[in-house]
């Protein structure tokens, strides 16, 4: 075994890792990486087919992002933001707020919509002004909620009795297979029992509502087809009326929900759930007929991540920033982080609007402060990485890298419907999700103890490709610099260890 590999084992606690199982083999040690290229400590070889867990957006080793941070490290790597402004962080924020506000089209009525998608005035009022700045995707949902918690308690108890206030506290609906980071706060929202049953006694109470998972949807009369769930399913839009009901049910008890918090176009840690066209349109539109804050996490879907929107895409079909945009939604909160450095630097930043930060205007004795911050808030090695990252996003160069490499993915992705292993295959822009099942004729799924989607992924990486399985959903996230070569490669080792595994 490799001395550093021998190390690892010794001290190292890893995430998301049954370290039992981890103990009983060689890790991949990682040493350099080049384009989607990474090299390990032997001088073997991997394609990232990840992004590096969903983080590096433009390739490793990029050169103009190195050249930006060897600039800013000739000046500065960080300064308090407590206190002090600094010129890349400020420079973000600007070029942040000017890229998620956009002209929206008029909205149409999609076949069967009881109502338009979002109003025009809603749309004005949520245009997004401020960006406050952390660390990571959970620090940036977790900076959402309680601006949205602090928020929705002050215009309420304007009207309100302090003793019915502190009855009917804001509340906060989401997802079902929500998972939105792993602090407290974002815990909360969070609705994976894999994962949060076991702070349960920590957290606060938060409320859930189906997810539009149209391969498992128990409204979906569909028989199962070699295709997306999406493009055959048969249903009466039932998960967009239970959405209806819960606000309905929460505003007839005199606490309508203060915020929906969604990943929005696709659900990542889910399962790598995608929500049909228009399903996110309804629900947002129903949450603003409520009176809720509409809160985006696009810590994965962000930055250009999702594509052109469309199930069968072309080259040609226009490219979005943001999954929100792709659907004429504007939220109240955006929350980014891991692609927000091109996967240099841990950093994230939460998006508002200018009427929740006058909310928290006042004077120095009122204590209307936002009170929360990061010691790393806007730093200046980071900021730069990210100004270099979205110079990159923007050129016409990038943007037709990503709308050929989606469409070449969505063309590969197609040769795995021979598989009787592959139940659904799932892409929303450059993401991909590839669902293992028992047989594809009867959706039956693999019990998490036979490990389906840790054992295809361990054939992979014997093929030189690696990435991480959700649960028995296989992941492809390549970064945008693959080339066609890579991205054939990535799949046909998906194919084979597919085949290899049962």
């Amino acid at each position: 075994m490799h001395p550093l590999a021998q190390l690892d084992q010794k001290f190292v606690w890893h995430p998301f890792t049954q370290m039992r199982d981890w103990l009983r083999r060689e890790p991949i040690v990682i040493a350099s990486g080049q384009g989607a290229v990474l090299r390990d400590v032997k001088g073997r070889e991997f394609l990232d087919a990840n992004s590096s867990i969903w983080t590096n957006l433009h390739g490793h080793q990029h050169p103009k992002i190195n050249a930006a941070i060897q600039r800013q490290l000739k000046k500065i790597s960080h300064s308090s933001a407590l206190g002090l402004a600094n010129e890349p962080a400020s420079l973000l924020a600007e070029k942040l707020v000017r890229i998620s506000n956009f002209k929206f089209q008029t909205a149409n009525k999609t076949p069967g919509m009881t109502r338009p998608l979002n109003s025009q005035f809603a749309i004005r009022k949520s245009q997004l002004s401020k960006v406050f700045f952390s660390d990571d995707g959970s620090t940036a949902l977790e900076v959402a909620l309680k601006l949205a918690y602090q928020y929705s308690w002050r215009i309420r108890s304007a009207a309100c009795p302090p003793a019915l206030m502190k009855k009917y506290p804001p509340r906060f609906l989401s997802l079902d297979g929500a998972y939105h980071g792993d602090t407290i706060g974002a815990v909360s929202l969070g609705h994976i029992d894999l994962f949060h049953q076991a702070y349960d006694g920590m957290l606060f109470k938060t409320d859930k509502v189906m997810s539009p998972y149209c391969y498992r949807c128990a409204f979906n009369r569909a028989q199962p087809e070699r295709a997306d769930a999406r493009t055959y399913r048969k249903c009466n839009w039932e998960c967009v009326s239970l959405v209806e009901k819960k606000f309905s049910v929460q505003k007839k008890k005199g606490n309508p929900y203060a915020a929906f918090v969604f990943e929005p176009l696709m659900q990542g840690a889910a399962g790598m759930i995608p929500q049909p066209d228009g399903w996110l349109g309804r629900v947002t539109d129903i949450a603003r007929s409520h009176g809720a804050l509409l809160i985006a996490d696009e810590v994965m879907t962000g930055f250009g991540r999702t594509g052109a929107h469309s199930l069968k895409p072309t080259a040609h079909s226009p490219a979005s920033l943001f999954a929100c945009q792709q659907e004429n939604v504007q939220p109240d909160f955006l929350c980014l982080a891991k692609g927000l450095t091109g996967g240099y630097l841990p950093m994230a930043a939460t998006l508002t609007t200018q009427r929740v930060f006058d909310a928290f205007l006042g004077e120095y004795e009122e204590f209307k402060t936002f009170f929360h911050g990061h010691s790393f808030t806007g730093n200046q090695l980071g900021a730069a990485a990210a100004l270099a990252s979205l110079d990159i996003l923007q050129t016409e160069k990038s943007e037709r890298q990503r709308a050929q490499l989606q469409e070449q993915l969505h063309a590969e992705l197609q040769t795995l419907w021979k598989l009787t292993h592959v139940g659904d295959i799932r892409q929303v822009g450059l993401v991909a999700g590839i669902e293992l099942v028992k047989d594809w004729r009867t959706r039956a799924p693999f019990a998490l103890r036979e490990r389906a989607g840790i054992r295809v992924c361990e054939a992979m990486a014997r093929r030189g490709v690696l990435t991480r399985p959700v649960g028995n959903v296989i992941v492809l996230m390549p970064p945008y610099c693959t080339t066609p070569a890579q991205l054939q490669k990535m799949v046909a080792a998906l194919a084979a260890a597919v085949a290899e595994g049962f």
